[in-house]
């Protein structure tokens, strides 16, 4: 690798400090957002330059697998949030005691508040049945549409924008709600709005629900447990 004209070595790629300091900060100061939404709608442009950056995101096989149905329809949220409300209760009553209190107690989805929701789900059949990278985990196409939900989320923070993601429901009423076929997964459902505040740290972690654990627990050398 050359030595650069500072005399570090050059990097393809590389970002300025700045523009690297801003990744990170996206990513460190991104929130799952409930409760703090906006009535402002989101301008076409935005929702495109969003869209767009979630369209940017790798996926296996390069077969990008995801599609995005944009909801500003008052009515579908509303449609959607009672399938929400149905399988919320059902979960509140898999909690006991304290832990079922405070489950109650917690705000856990925008859908009403919010805008604008996004369904973005997942074609398996995208690609047909044999996807390079895909030959020996089927999932390997969800995943990839998981990276579409985060980047989305890492571009809606650099815009001022929150997001919240529900994932409390029953898919087949969602699908039912919102037309969509049997054979699509629906990966995720995007509450999205300008916000007022965003928590310092994660809400849940606030709200003590739980908290962030210390990543070198997390980090193993070489083979599981390696390094204990």
């Amino acid at each position: 690798m050359r030595p650069d004209q500072s005399g570090s070595l050059a990097r393809a790629g590389a970002f300025s400090d700045d523009e690297r300091e801003a990744v990170y900060k996206a990513i460190e100061t991104r929130r799952d957002v409930r409760s703090e939404f906006l009535p402002d709608p989101v301008a076409d442009d935005v929702v495109g330059r969003l869209l767009a950056a979630a369209h940017h995101a790798p996926s296996v096989g390069f077969m990008q697998p995801w599609n995005f149905i944009v909801v500003r329809d008052a009515n579908m949220r509303s449609q959607v949030w009672e399938a929400f409300s149905r399988a919320n209760a059902e979960a509140a009553e898999m909690f006991s005691g304290a832990q079922q209190s405070a489950y109650r107690s917690l705000k856990l989805e925008g859908i009403r508040t919010a805008p604008l929701g996004i369904c973005v789900t997942c074609d398996p059949e995208r690609c047909g049945d044999v996807v390079l990278g895909r030959t020996h985990n089927r999932r390997m196409d969800s995943y990839s549409t998981v990276c579409a939900v985060q980047n989305l989320w890492l571009a809606a923070r650099a815009e001022g924008i929150g997001v919240g993601w529900v994932s409390i429901f029953h898919e087949a009423d969602l699908k039912r709600v919102l037309g969509v076929p049997e054979r699509i997964e629906i990966v995720a459902w995007l509450c999205v709005g300008y916000v007022d505040r965003l928590y310092d740290q994660p809400e849940l972690a606030v709200k003590g629900w739980r908290q962030r654990l210390p990543v070198e627990e997390l980090v193993f050398a070489d083979r599981w447990g390696g390094g204990e």
